[in-house]
């Protein structure tokens, strides 16, 4: 387990990439409720129970397909498994420590938490477009420009399904 956590660390660090993963549909299988969890208390902090299962489901749903689209539009699809336990495993990392901020963004809306949610967020897309130029086997700024869309499309799709979610302060 440890080795794995640091695996993800250098992965967001940017001293590793997705190829240093083994690909294992088993350890997708075991990070899909690893990230659900987390992914479930940020969303249960502002929604009930119910709508931030929903939101956890299409996220998990997003991630998967979104990356199937995306390593099949550039022929790449033997790199899925890696990609997607990347994405997932980074993402639950950096959502992790985003609980802080976003508890305390609830209870006192602070500045300083939404600035470091703010860069946070940009953490999370540099790692993911670290992850797509590796998986893709492109330049970093054509990773962060696939990561863009990404998550781009990602929060189109979550604002369309769930309107509320951009609604909340």
């Amino acid at each position: 387990m440890y080795e794995f956590l640091s695996l993800i660390f250098a992965i967001c660090i940017f001293k590793k990439g997705p190829q240093d993963i083994p690909a294992s549909a088993v350890l997708i299988r075991l990070l899909i409720p690893a990230y659900a969890a987390i992914s479930f208390l940020i969303l249960f902090l502002n929604t009930d129970w119910f709508i931030a299962a929903l939101q956890v489901a299409v996220e998990i749903i997003l991630i998967l397909g979104l990356t199937r689209v995306i390593l099949s539009l550039s022929k790449m699809p033997g790199r899925y498994q890696q990609t997607v336990c990347a994405l997932m495993a980074t993402d639950a990392f950096i959502s992790f420590i985003a609980l802080p901020s976003m508890t305390v963004i609830v209870v006192h809306g602070s500045g300083m938490a939404y600035f470091s949610i703010f860069l946070l967020m940009i953490w999370h897309w540099a790692v993911s477009g670290h992850i797509f130029s590796h998986a893709l086997g492109k330049p970093l700024f054509f990773g962060l420009a696939v990561s863009f869309m990404y998550l781009l499309t990602s929060y189109q799709i979550m604002g369309a399904l769930f309107p509320s979610v951009l609604l909340t302060e």
